[in-house]
C-alpha cells in the first residue's frame, strides 16, 4: 500500500467508527515526546518541511524523518512532495475520529461502567 493510499485510508475513516486496533495505531504514533512536539509545530505553522522541523528540534533529520514517518503512517499528518521536499501537515479527519474514539470511552468510564477494585 502505497502512503497515498493509506492516507485515503484514514481519512476515510471520518465516515466511520473507527475500531481499536485502528486506535492503537494512531495513539501509539502519540507515545513519543519528540512527536508530541512536531504536532504541536505542525498545529501552529500549519505546513512544514522537514527542513524547518530538524531547524527547531536539536535531532539530527534522520531522526526526524523517522518521527514524521510513524506519524504519517498513523494518519496524524499527511505529506505532500513539492519538488525536492515533503510537505508536512496536520490531518484535521484523522484527530477528529480518534476524538470521538477516546470520548466513547471516557463517557464509558464516567458512566460509571469501568471499575476496579482498589
Amino acid at each position: 500500500m502505497t502512503m497515498k493510499e493509506f492516507n485515503k485510508q484514514i481519512c476515510d475513516l471520518k465516515t466511520e467508527a473507527v475500531n481499536d486496533q485502528q486506535a492503537v495505531g494512531i495513539y501509539a504514533a502519540f507515545a513519543h515526546p519528540v512527536r508530541l512536539t512536531i504536532l504541536r509545530q505542525l498545529a501552529m505553522e500549519n505546513i512544514c518541511c522537514c527542513k524547518d522541523i530538524v531547524n527547531r528540534l536539536d535531532l539530527a533529520q534522520s531522526t526526524v524523518s523517522q518521527h514524521l514517518k510513524v506519524l504519517v503512517l498513523s494518519g496524524l499528518i499527511t505529506y505532500k512532495s513539492e519538488k525536492q521536499s515533503s510537505l508536512y501537515q496536520i490531518n484535521p479527519d484523522c484527530f477528529a475520529v480518534i476524538e470521538q474514539h477516546m470520548q466513547q470511552l471516557m463517557d464509558l468510564c464516567v458512566q460509571g461502567n469501568c471499575h476496579y477494585d482498589s
